[in-house]
């Protein structure tokens, strides 16, 4: 059965509203836990059919992030800590005990830093194309040097899939939506500039150490940002970390691969 679905908007201690869609099983004494989803610099549209499937199972809260809803909540979170901190106040808020953290893209580099901040206050980690490690090796693309339209082959498999991406529900025929994109946009790269920008490296491996939970990283195979070096580079940096990769996913694996990503997920989650 699909689960029920919702959205609230809280307020934190701290006094930041905060937009949580919900997804709770038809049956909610059948839900084996929660997920506190982190959505990636992208947003969390497109996640529907990852979450969908995941609120079949547990009970699944996805905050956005400030700059990515209608609220005027940009100046809520400044840097890498804000943010961290900004999720342990959404899981207080909600009540949730040792919720299970995913995060996805940069919602997985603060979910890997609460996880070292409070390491006792989580049951397990998924990691899914994780921003928080740098190798000189191998420099990660910087998406805000690129056009909106150069975003597809960066964060993308299937080129079909570029449509989906760059027209998040809104006719881009007209001025209006056109101008409306934009205004999202900078809104977004704004809230994701704070800890992707110049480059996504806020010394998160000097904080490794502490990360004591559970924790599952996935790849995607055909991931043009976080390539398989850093997969390798988790599991040095986190001795008890799985690596899963997922063939024909690009970094919105949530695009490319929904039901191979909720698997993965779901997977880990449930063991």
């Amino acid at each position: 059965m699909a689960p029920t679905t919702g959205e609230t908007t809280i307020t934190t201690t701290r006094g930041i509203e905060v937009v949580v869609r919900q997804w709770t099983p038809a049956d909610p004494t059948a839900a084996e836990g929660d997920i506190l989803w982190f959505h990636s610099m992208a947003g969390l549209a497109h996640t529907e059919d990852v979450l969908d499937t995941l609120g079949g199972q547990f009970r699944v809260h996805a905050p956005l992030w400030p700059g990515y809803s209608d609220l005027e909540n940009e100046g809520a979170v400044e840097d890498m800590l804000d943010f961290a901190l900004l999720g342990w106040d959404i899981a207080d808020t909600l009540g949730l005990d040792h919720p299970h953290l995913v995060g996805h893209s940069m919602g997985a580099m603060v979910a890997a830093e609460m996880a070292c901040l409070a390491r006792r206050d989580l049951s397990r980690l998924v990691l899914v194309a994780p921003y928080g490690l740098w190798l000189d090796d191998h420099p990660i693309p910087d998406i805000f040097a690129v056009l909106p339209f150069e975003l597809a082959e960066l964060l993308l498999a299937d080129p079909a899939n570029a449509a989906k991406l760059l027209t998040p529900g809104q006719d881009m025929g007209t001025d209006e939506g056109l101008a409306q994109f934009m205004v999202q946009n900078a809104r977004r790269l704004g809230t994701a500039g704070k800890v992707l920008f110049p480059i996504p490296n806020r010394r998160l491996s000097k904080r490794l150490y502490r990360l004591s939970a559970p924790t599952r990283v996935i790849l995607g195979g055909a991931d043009a940002l976080i390539t398989a070096p850093y997969g390798d580079a988790w599991q040095a940096a986190v001795a008890q970390a799985e690596l899963v990769t997922i063939p024909g996913a690009g970094h919105l694996a949530n695009l490319d691969q929904p039901a191979a990503l909720a698997e993965a997920v779901a997977e880990f989650l449930a063991g």
